[in-house]
């Protein structure tokens, strides 16, 4: 575009208009916008770019991948395949972007609504619904494809399941409706280690069923809190999290009940799996912190503390460190026997 290119410098001297460059065929002034064409072409597509890879919201993928892979080495037993791990990673990354950029486009109209999501590719119009559309449908064909091809059916079947039930169940059917949308729709970020138990043994048993309800349990106490700090954003968008519909002493109640299930859960999977010392040391010591934490929000909440006061994203933080350092865990143990 015309107003992209870049003004080229004037040389103050009097003989400057009259005297090409060297080595110039761009005529006597010796400038030409020309080169600036290419130059604004590169920078666009590197804006599409980034455009498409935010559809598919890599930071929460990230935290999905960190139990994959320690799953997968507790499947093993030791090291899995480098294949098999490349092969997870890969087709992991491409399902849940798949599902992300899905739920992007379906969710465009209230993204636009709220403060923390204003700047989404769809909002913007960096990207088209229809180019949003395309693309979560054919990273979900891409990824089904290569687990199908390079692992097992029953790998390829559970990462269908994870993309279908995230869009269909929670961003369709769940998440305008009940206040209770994240506790069943995280069932769909529990599936990764589900996924990667089935491509290193083509099947599944009791510890990775352990670990999805680790998971499936953690997943009210992190995302609550973050829905308490933006309450009004969820208000405005008419998505019922408990947050907007219930009082702060009951949902700090909730999640003071869904962090000690969690931890009960997590302690399963010592007589479950045969984990060692130090999974069961580990899961002591980072329960007891995150009940700890849990158990001050619902202080702070009881004493009438709002807003900055209630501190909910001390939880929403410590939560994430809590299933990093927990699955770190699961994969030294194996590794240690």
């Amino acid at each position: 575009m015309l107003d992209e290119v870049p003004v080229t410098a004037v040389d103050p001297r009097p003989h400057a208009l009259a005297v090409p460059r060297a080595g110039s065929d761009s005529g006597r002034f010796g400038t030409s916008a020309a080169p600036a064409a290419p130059a604004a072409g590169r920078r666009r597509l590197a804006e599409q770019l980034r455009a498409y890879v935010a559809l598919m919201k890599l930071r929460v993928v990230e935290l999905l991948l960190v139990a994959t892979v320690p799953t997968m080495i507790l499947a093993a037993g030791g090291f899995p395949s480098l294949r098999d791990v490349l092969v997870t990673l890969v087709g992991g990354t491409l399902a849940a972007g798949s599902a992300n950029a899905l739920n992007c486009y379906i969710d465009r109209d209230i993204d636009a609504v709220m403060h923390r999501t204003e700047r989404r590719p769809l909002v913007t119009g960096a990207v088209t619904p229809r180019q949003a559309l395309v693309f979560g449908l054919g990273l979900g064909g891409v990824s089904v494809a290569l687990f199908a091809a390079l692992t097992n059916l029953l790998a390829a079947g559970l990462t269908l399941a994870t993309i279908a039930f995230y869009v269909l169940v929670y961003t369709l059917l769940l998440k305008r409706r009940t206040p209770q949308n994240i506790v069943w729709g995280g069932a769909a970020g529990c599936m990764p280690v589900l996924i990667g138990w089935a491509v290193v043994t083509g099947s599944l048993s009791w510890a990775p069923v352990v670990l999805f309800g680790v998971i499936f349990l953690w997943t009210p106490p992190h995302y609550w809190p973050l829905a308490m700090r933006f309450r009004d954003d969820y208000a405005a968008a008419g998505v019922p999290m408990l947050p907007v519909v219930a009082s702060d002493v009951t949902v700090a109640r909730q999640v003071v009940a869904y962090s000690w299930a969690m931890v009960a859960c997590s302690l399963l999977l010592w007589p479950v799996a045969g984990t060692g010392a130090v999974y069961a040391v580990a899961a002591v010591v980072l329960g007891g912190a995150f009940l700890l934490e849990a158990h001050r929000l619902l202080a702070r909440a009881g004493s009438g503390a709002r807003g900055a006061g209630l501190k909910p994203m001390r939880l929403f933080h410590g939560s994430i460190s809590y299933l990093s350092l927990l699955f770190l865990a699961v994969a030294i143990d194996p590794l240690l026997h």
